[in-house]
């Protein structure tokens, strides 16, 4: 397990890098003038030039690129142009109301899919199976950005039931911030009225968001149960008279979960790098909305520092399910 733990370890530090080199090279060869956009409209070329070289936009890009380089590991991610604050603030700000978007989207997906990937497989072929296997078909294939406007012209403009976007109402204060998420900050502090109404705004977007990674849950799930439940292990159990339930639970689901793991590690991060269009169509203040604002102003900086940030949660979320992976099964982490 220390051996897996090392190279696991080595491994992100590499794909973090390449990262980096792939999404700076890329930003820097895009068209437009960042400096120009930093001076605003009725600058004079002067005063472009000077801001050219104040950050350094004059020197080549393998010069800036080790400029930003050595200032990362300084812990300086640079300066938007269009927030005109410290990128790092900005990231502070912009990702806990994305990660509690995230955390609440998987926590459903799981919660919801499991359990139905469970009772699909052990009534299989069934009406309830093939209502599940309906739900799940329907969840590949439906765009979460139209199923968020959908849900949010019935849901919020016809019945009226859920707001149709932001973290709160505009009449209501945030909580007293301690992790920069609405829901738990509310029950740290024992605002109670706060949370319910964080918990209502999260509602819609959560489950456009979730959809996607609810159904492959589903799939993936129901299809290793399957499976599990022909082994000749089971058959043996049900000859020595152990319950259904204990068998489904304690014997089949534990094996069936490897690769539902592996799955919902990679639909997690698959959920941070696409909560733009949900954070969009929900006007939800994360960083995928301050990632597409600061890509349409051209400000480099903000881009690869949150495609970084995003990177390296998805490469932890990952890292933890090989640990999970090595934890249930044993041969995982010595073959590691």
């Amino acid at each position: 397990m220390v051996n897996m733990v090392l190279k696991r370890s080595v491994l992100m530090v590499g794909m973090l890098f390449g990262l980096l080199v792939i999404t700076f090279f890329i930003s820097h060869v895009t068209p437009g003038d960042p400096a120009a956009l930093a001076a605003g409209p009725d600058a004079t070329s002067e005063m472009i030039d000077q801001i050219r070289k104040e950050r350094g936009f004059d020197k080549s890009i393998p010069e800036q690129f080790f400029i930003y380089t050595t200032g990362i590991l300084r812990g300086d991610l640079g300066t938007s142009i269009h927030t005109t604050r410290e990128v790092f603030d900005d990231i502070i700000t912009y990702f806990p109301a994305t990660f509690e978007l995230v955390l609440f989207s998987i926590t459903l997906s799981i919660l919801i899919g499991i359990p139905l990937g469970v009772i699909s497989a052990v009534q299989q072929n069934s009406w309830i199976d093939n209502c599940i296997r309906i739900l799940s078909s329907s969840g590949v294939g439906l765009p979460m950005f139209w199923l968020g406007l959908m849900l949010q012209l019935y849901f919020g403009l016809e019945l009226g039931w859920f707001p149709l976007g932001g973290r709160l109402d505009l009449m209501t204060d945030p909580p007293t911030t301690l992790t920069g998420m609405y829901t738990l900050d509310a029950l740290l502090t024992f605002e109670f009225a706060v949370f319910f109404e964080a918990l209502h705004h999260l509602i819609l977007p959560s489950i456009a968001l979730c959809f996607p990674a609810l159904a492959s849950i589903i799939r993936v799930n129901r299809a290793e149960m399957l499976e599990t439940l022909n082994q000749d292990y089971i058959t043996n159990a049900k000859a020595q008279g152990i319950s259904a339930t204990r068998i489904v639970y304690l014997y089949a689901l534990k094996n069936a979960m490897l690769p539902s793991l592996a799955l919902i590690g990679l639909r997690f991060g698959w959920m941070l790098g696409g909560t733009v269009l949900i954070e969009t169509v929900f006007d939800w203040p994360g960083l995928g909305l301050y990632t597409v604002q600061a890509a349409t102003a051209s400000d480099f900086e903000p881009v690869i520092a949150a495609t970084l940030v995003l990177g390296a949660w998805f490469m932890i979320v990952n890292f933890v399910i090989d640990l999970l992976y090595g934890w249930l099964d044993p041969r995982i982490a010595q073959k590691a």
